[in-house]
């Protein structure tokens, strides 16, 4: 049965984040129902705000469903109303550079002497340890974990991935671990510091490949698409140029997709088990290339689906804006753009559903200060005090 409320409804988040990381983590807290007030500089904001295509966009995104306010914390007074906001928080969620906080006597140690119950979630590069001081890029964390070297084709480069999946892995860890001490808080009453590396975090998404590497004394090269526990598991080009994703990972799926396109591999020494299949994995892609080859993409999507062939297009972005299942579904939520082109767009929505909750009606993000007033106001303060706030930039 759902119920109006969501889990974390009576829930207060202060946010000091900029870029993905700490955006990405208290956007989640918010979908879950917390009132998260993101804390920004007078001067900009955001450092991605009004920044490029691609930084307007991820502003956009990750910051939906909050509230703006400025706030000076250079300035001593500037700290005394964030203090102000701290006493009544539950959570705050940071991912400055290392030392920023505590330069700004904003760190966990100063808060918590304001709020004995605060949870202080700080995202940063690593854990503390001997790389905790060296400057931190999701970039960084992905080389480092081993995530790098597995992604891109053999013989080639490696990539990072195609999203900013370091700072996304150590934001969801952060929503873990917070939604854990908000539990202990339940019993103990006490508040805590929460450290999630960007770095730890990655490596943690690598577990199985390290697992690999040591058992077996073997260290995998880039994987490109595929995964060398199965064979065809790849993508292929069709007769339309368009490409496909044909992953058969059983013996009877396997003979599946031979008698569906009438292919006689499944009868070949060479490919009639998985083992003599990634013996020859090669081979047997080169062969599957070229029969792919005789169909448009849609088709051979559409038969391999009906005979439970694991099979998908792939598809392009705008592909998955319009993908229909998406879209019935009600997974991506409309939304108004504040930075950049000032359009309204599409954009995921908290992807989990439950039984407990609705997913909430979401709300565009937020102009730069937009809620400034209102969230002081709604803290007490007077508007003659807001006002001389305003003139003396500290909001």
């Amino acid at each position: 049965m759902t119920t109006e409320k969501l889990p974390l409804a009576d829930i207060t988040v202060l946010e000091l984040g900029h870029i993905i990381a700490g955006p990405f983590c208290t956007l989640t807290l918010a979908d879950l129902g917390a009132e998260v007030i993101k804390i920004e500089n007078p001067n900009g904001g955001d450092a991605v705000r009004d920044s490029s295509p691609t930084g307007n966009s991820s502003f956009n995104y990750v910051n939906r469903d909050k509230k703006s306010l400025t706030l000076n914390l250079k300035a001593d007074r500037g700290r005394a109303v964030f203090i102000d906001l701290v006493k009544k928080a539950d959570v705050i969620v940071e991912n400055f550079g290392p030392g920023t906080t505590d330069r700004l006597n904003i760190g966990y140690a100063d808060l918590k002497e304001h709020n004995e119950q605060l949870i202080y979630c700080s995202i940063k590069g690593f854990n503390p340890g001997p790389y905790e001081d060296y400057p931190a890029l999701d970039p960084i964390a992905e080389a480092l974990s081993g995530l790098m070297s597995t992604t891109g084709n053999p013989g080639e480069p490696p990539v990072r991935a195609g999203t900013s999946i370091a700072d996304m892995a150590a934001s969801l860890y952060g929503v873990i671990s917070i939604l854990g001490a908000l539990r202990q808080r339940d019993t103990t009453t006490s508040g805590q510091l929460i450290t999630v590396p960007l770095f730890e975090s990655s490596v943690a998404l690598m577990g199985y490949w390290l697992a690999y590497t040591q058992a077996y004394d073997d260290i995998p090269d880039s994987l490109g698409a595929g995964h060398p526990n199965w064979s065809p598991y790849d993508v292929f080009q069709t007769k339309d140029e368009k490409w496909i994703f044909v992953g058969p990972s059983s013996e009877r799926q396997w003979k599946w997709l031979c008698m569906e396109l009438d292919l006689p591999f499944d009868e070949d020494e060479r490919f009639a088990s998985i083992k003599a299949r990634r013996q020859n994995n090669d081979e047997l892609v080169a062969l599957l290339q070229d029969e792919f080859q005789q169909f448009d993409r849609e088709e051979i999507v559409s038969r391999l689906r009906d005979v439970n062939v694991p099979v998908a297009p792939v598809q392009n972005l705008q592909d998955v804006v319009d993908d229909p299942h998406l879209n019935m579904t009600d997974a991506l939520t409309e939304i108004n753009a504040v930075e950049g082109n000032e359009t309204t767009i599409r954009v995921p929505r908290f992807p989990a559903q439950s039984t407990g909750f609705q997913r909430r009606k979401t709300r565009d993000p937020p102009r730069l200060g937009e809620n400034t007033v209102a969230i002081l106001t709604e803290f007490g303060y007077s508007a003659e005090i807001i006002e001389q706030l305003a003139s003396d930039q500290i909001i």
